[in-house]
């Protein structure tokens, strides 16, 4: 039986967002009544930043709130979006006089309310961009079939460049370009040898011998789409590299971003072994990790597991990713 760290499942959220805004004093803010964290210093005349989504990820997106990154975070219940209206709110408070692009991850209810948010905010003379992350090729079913490819771990490398564009003074159209340029760029795949249980219930979303791993998992817990048998790290993590550069038609000589993602119960020394195995594999095959974070960005409650995410790099995404940043979960 699994037990939580928890008063009320119901206040889960709120009291989290409370407890990460008095632990960051000089970094966020928040407001109660929409359920969205900001910069306790506001920037000023730059192109807004906003993202949120269900929670049960973090310290994806309020974690990423700060400068360089993100100043807005909103925060919906666990694996639910937020409502149209606290998007709305949110992207409200991230307005400077210059547009607020919207980072959203690919489903359904994201998509839904940030849209609508979007058009609403014309009403208050707010011009938006929508930057659509969709880098999990586990659920890329080809065509126009299903909602598409899921947004998961390449959402932190787009918060990150759109942030760092936004904070050198590129404007809304040239913040969403970069932004979905880098998104259409980033795959991503996952793995969990164990499923995550919501706060409150008794049992995981799904059930898995100890001699199987399933394979493609999302960050909502949804099943993948194999299940494959355990083996050591090196061959779990050929399991996720091998795909994403088959997808992404990576070649020798070719600089990559890279992001070992933990889904949450991972720990820091199994990371790194798969970091290491992850660094051997494109080694290989003549592919160099030039920039890389290992660590849990983007989790799914407590799911054991981790994902991979590649992206090419170029000069000017070099450039951004190295940029100042300044939030809970990210500072360099």
């Amino acid at each position: 039986m699994r037990r939580s760290i928890v008063n009320d499942p119901d206040d889960l959220v709120p009291e989290a967002l409370e407890g990460l805004v008095l632990s960051h004093p000089r970094i966020l803010d928040w407001n109660q009544e929409h359920r969205y964290v900001t910069r306790r210093v506001p920037a000023r005349d730059k192109v807004g930043l906003v993202s949120g989504g269900g929670s049960g990820h973090e310290p994806l997106h309020a974690g990423f709130v700060g400068a360089g990154m993100l100043d807005v975070a909103v925060a919906g219940s666990v694996f639910a979006s937020p409502t149209a209206l606290q998007v709305l709110e949110a992207t409200k408070a991230a307005d400077h006089g210059q547009g607020v692009v919207q980072v959203v991850k690919n489903y359904t209810g994201d998509v839904l309310n940030f849209r609508i948010a979007g058009e609403f905010s014309g009403d208050d003379q707010i011009d938006t961009e929508i930057v659509l992350v969709d880098d999990d090729i586990a659920s890329d079913k080809g065509g126009n079939e299903g909602p598409g490819r899921r947004g998961t771990a390449a959402t932190v490398i787009v918060e990150k460049i759109c942030g760092a564009a936004a904070e050198q003074g590129y404007t809304l159209p040239e913040v969403a370009a970069i932004g979905r340029r880098v998104a259409g760029r980033a795959r991503s795949m996952s793995l969990a040898l164990a499923a995550g249980t919501h706060p409150g219930d008794e049992e995981p979303q799904f059930e898995l011998p100890a001699d199987a791993v399933e394979l493609g998992v999302g960050i909502h817990g949804e099943r993948g789409i194999d299940r494959v048998p355990y083996t050591d790290a090196d061959g779990l993590t050929a399991q996720l590299v091998d795909p994403l550069v088959e997808h992404l038609q990576l070649r020798r000589g070719e600089d990559v971003l890279a992001i070992v993602n933990g889904l949450g119960s991972a720990y820091p020394l199994e990371l790194q072994v798969a970091a290491r195995a992850l660094h051997h594999r494109l080694a290989d095959l003549g592919i160099h990790i030039t920039r890389s974070l290992v660590g849990s960005y983007v989790t799914s409650l407590d799911m054991q597991g981790f994902s991979i995410t590649l992206m090419p790099l170029d000069d000017e995404i070099c450039r951004l990713w190295d940029a100042p940043v300044r939030t809970p979960a990210l500072t360099w």
